[in-house]
């Protein structure tokens, strides 16, 4: 055991509060885990294990689930979707749930939403927390300080019905955003840039903890797009420490410490932040103010260069011959060819990446007073219910449908396609989700992925698109 007395990492702060055995080769360890977040592809699964075991769920308070991948976004949705055996997935997860005790965000649920939008605006997810859910991106509630990762569906059965989890420690690693990013530039763009710098294995088995000038500068919703896609990154999870914008973001929300619990909370979570000279395994450097918008040309999300730039050459793509020709011939691109000459067919705003409030404000600025190109489908799914009701309240959906937006309800939608609604065979889809894999939207559909702003501009131009041209 190191010395207590020793500067810690935020990491080591967390862990050492959750864990309850550590093994003698000082790697594998049992967890206790705060929350336990399901979604309807997954946590019907791990519910119908339990209850076919007779085991209950340890402490139902502590276990949420909602209905948010599997489920159509049209207009006066029920149960019935698109998906091949969608409608049992929901009507299974919504008995398991029920007979458990959990607490379910269902269909028509006003805050219904994706898991990691939901827990973040609720105050599921805390500060110093540890929050496990079964999909791959529940990093993004890192940006609360919370120690959030995904796990699997018999992981989800242990921690329901243990409150803990077997696991062996990961590695630490700190990503310094150097500078402040210039005006136009988003998390999108800084987390693209991390990627095509260092690659999509680059936080391979680590917990990578933002900081920097830049991070400071984020608001708390752009802080939850950066930890989103640390998963794209091969990262075990990212933090973010909390500070005076995480506060004020969780004061009053509906599973957020009460008033009355509120000071000690406060002084609890004011204390988790790495010390001066805490060690990383890992330390890098990103100079954020050299960032312009980036957007994808491959199907890795490490295939990111500067919406100005052209499809770059194999020396300068980071990537072996063969995962670069394939890239080029399944996004029928060329070397050199400017990204602003890509003709699209389709636009997507949404995702947990990029589908909160925030997100639909700043494209809402862009589409303002004009329209997407003839031909062209664009479609904008807010995160969650209440994200929904919100832009309403301040008519950004009248703004988005006015432009040639589909308006939709919450839900994951074409962030990726499962056998239900998708983008056409090969078309061209400029989108704020967080993968480009082949076939991610669609079959063979080649997506390009970048911020709202560039998504928005995309759309109106119909092709690839720098959004600072639009701007006022």
């Amino acid at each position: 055991m190191a010395d207590s007395a020793a500067p810690l990492s935020l990491f080591e702060k967390i862990w050492r509060q959750h864990c309850i055995i550590q093994g003698g080769d000082g790697a594998s360890a049992v967890v206790a885990i705060d929350r336990v977040f399901l979604h309807e592809r997954t946590g019907s699964v791990a519910l119908k294990s339990l209850a076919a075991r007779g085991t209950p769920v340890l402490d139902p308070k502590r276990a949420f689930c909602t209905m948010d991948h599997i489920v159509d976004t049209f207009p006066g949705r029920g149960d019935d979707t698109m998906m091949p055996g969608g409608k049992q997935f929901i009507l299974q997860t919504r008995a398991a749930a029920r007979a458990a005790g959990i607490t379910l965000f269902d269909i028509q649920d006003p805050e219904q939403g994706i898991v990691h939008v939901v827990s973040a605006e609720l105050g599921i997810a805390l500060p110093g927390a540890t929050v496990v859910c079964p999909d791959s991106h529940t990093c993004t509630q890192g940006a609360l300080g919370a120690l959030a990762w995904g796990i699997g569906s018999t992981d989800a059965e242990e921690a329901l019905a243990t409150g803990a989890l077997r696991m062996r420690k990961p590695k630490s690693m700190r990503v310094w955003f150097d500078g402040q990013a210039a005006p136009g530039v988003t998390a999108k763009d800084l987390s693209l840039a991390l990627l095509a710098r260092h690659g999509s294995a680059g936080g391979n088995g680590c917990v990578v903890e933002y900081s920097g000038e830049a991070i400071g500068a984020m608001d708390l919703e752009s802080r939850l797009t950066l930890c989103n896609m640390t998963t794209e990154f091969s990262a075990v999870t990212g933090l973010i420490a909390a500070d005076e914008k995480t506060f004020a973001h969780l004061q009053g929300r509906p599973f957020a410490p009460t008033a009355q619990q509120w000071p000690a909370a406060l002084q609890h979570w004011s204390a988790l932040q790495s010390d001066p000279g805490a060690a990383f395994d890992r330390e890098l450097h990103v100079d954020a103010a050299a960032i312009a918008p980036m957007v994808t040309w491959g199907t890795n999300p490490a295939h990111a260069i500067a919406v100005t730039g052209r499809v770059p050459s194999l020396e300068q793509s980071g990537t072996s011959r063969e995962a670069y020709e394939r890239a080029l011939s399944y996004m029928d691109l060329q070397p050199g060819v400017p990204l602003s000459s890509l003709k699209i067919d389709a636009a997507f705003i949404g995702s947990c990446t990029n589908s909160r409030l925030s997100d639909l404000r700043r494209a809402a600025r862009v589409l303002q007073g004009r329209h997407v190109a003839p031909g062209l489908r664009a479609i904008c799914v807010p995160g969650s219910g209440r994200v929904k009701r919100l832009a309403e309240q301040e008519g950004l959906d009248r703004i988005f449908k006015q432009a040639g937006f589909e308006w939709r309800e919450a839900g994951c939608s074409m962030c990726f396609y499962a056998g239900g609604e998708s983008f056409g065979y090969r078309q061209r889809v400029v989108s704020s989700t967080n993968r480009n894999f082949e076939s991610r939207q669609g079959p063979e559909t080649r997506t390009h992925i970048a911020s709202p702003e560039t998504v928005a501009a995309s759309a109106i131009a119909g092709y690839i698109s720098d959004p600072r041209r639009l701007h006022d």
